[in-house]
């Protein structure tokens, strides 16, 4: 099944985030997370994606995260919302 455009961009973030050794630990940890959750074709996209938006939503109030980064979660936060499970 081919992936939608908004998870192949999220992911892309997501592993841009996880790699950059600027950005504080456990929020690389979350990327890395959450990238493995949106792979796991066992549940429904938008369970998925529900599911990362909320682990990235908390970990965009760090105040450690460097605000690059903190955008970078929240364009990837704008992507996931556009992902609705097909009906």
């Amino acid at each position: 099944m081919e992936q939608p455009q908004q998870l192949k961009n999220a992911i892309e973030l997501l592993r841009q985030i996880a790699e950059d050794r600027g950005v504080p630990r456990n929020i690389r940890r979350v990327a890395a997370e959450s990238i493995e959750i949106l792979l796991d074709n066992k549940m429904s996209l938008g369970l998925r994606a529900a599911n990362v938006i909320s682990k990235l939503d908390e970990v965009s109030m760090d105040p450690n995260a460097p605000l690059y980064a903190r955008t970078r979660i929240w364009q990837v936060i704008t992507q996931l919302e556009q992902l609705k499970d097909e009906e």
